[in-house]
This record gives structure tokens, sequence and C-alpha cells, in this order.
């Protein structure tokens, strides 16, 4: 967590935010489809739970991702949803959107009136490495182009 100072000029620290997004490249690199299709949907099943992951754009040198978690029925628990440029030039995996964050902003004024963090676009991603660490033990569960 970052600690908030007021009165002080936040600085983003690019070096974390880089390293963050190339661990990202790497989880998402182990079982990003071979064979790219855009529209491609599969599930990854891990040791700690299932992803849902759809390929909704594939360019020569970027992929676009949507990863969700599955939750089970439950009213009260919401589905995150993240949506990741896959970099493979650069070799780097960033989140673009977010559940109700549409367009992540590099930094953000603290307050606001939306309440994110100044570092809010970091935190995302941080909670996408969170989330991919669920493949632990991975094996594909279903394939299909829908």
């Amino acid at each position: 967590m970052s600690k908030v100072v007021y009165g002080r000029k936040y600085k983003p620290n690019v070096s974390r935010y880089l390293a963050v997004c190339s661990r990202n490249y790497m989880h998402i690199q182990r079982w990003l489809t071979l064979e790219p299709c855009a529209g491609t949907h599969w599930q990854v099943e891990g040791e700690f739970g299932r992803l849902d992951v759809r390929l909704l754009e594939n360019t020569k040198y970027t992929q676009l991702v949507e990863i969700s978690r599955c939750t089970g029925a439950h009213a009260f628990v919401s589905r995150p949803i993240v949506s990741v440029r896959v970099y493979h030039d650069a070799k780097l995996a960033e989140v673009l959107t977010s559940q109700q964050i549409y367009q992540l902003r590099p930094v953000y004024d603290y307050p606001n009136m939306h309440m994110h963090q100044r570092d809010e676009k970091y935190q995302v991603n941080a909670f996408l490495e969170a989330l991919l660490k669920i493949d632990n033990l991975t094996k594909f569960i279903c394939k299909s182009n829908n």
C-alpha cells in the first residue's frame, strides 16, 4: 500500500509499475492461446479457483484479453472483470479497464469524487497480478470460439 502524504506532489514510481506489468505478462503467457483468434474463449483452473478468459482482439504485436474470476451464483459478490492489453514486443500486460473504471488515468488527485487512490493504475495492475496467481497449477478446462 502506498502512503498518502497531503501537500506533496505525488510522483508515480514508473519502475515499480513496469515491473508489475512485466510479471503480469509472464503469468498470462503461461496460458495465452498459441493459435490466437478473436472471440476465442477458455477457462483456466488453478489451485485457487477458475478464470474465464476471452480474446477480444488480436493484432501483430498486441492482444486484448478480458479476464474474469468465476465467483459462483452469489448475489452479493460482483464478478471481478478486467480488460488487459498484452504488448508482445515490450513483454508487458497492462489493465485498460476494471469494474466501473473505463479509462484509468496515470495519476488521480486525492481526495476525489470516486475515491480512487493516487496510484489507482498501479493498484489495479497489482490486483491483476493477484488474480493471475490463481493459476498456480494451471490446466485448461474448455476452449471455444463463440
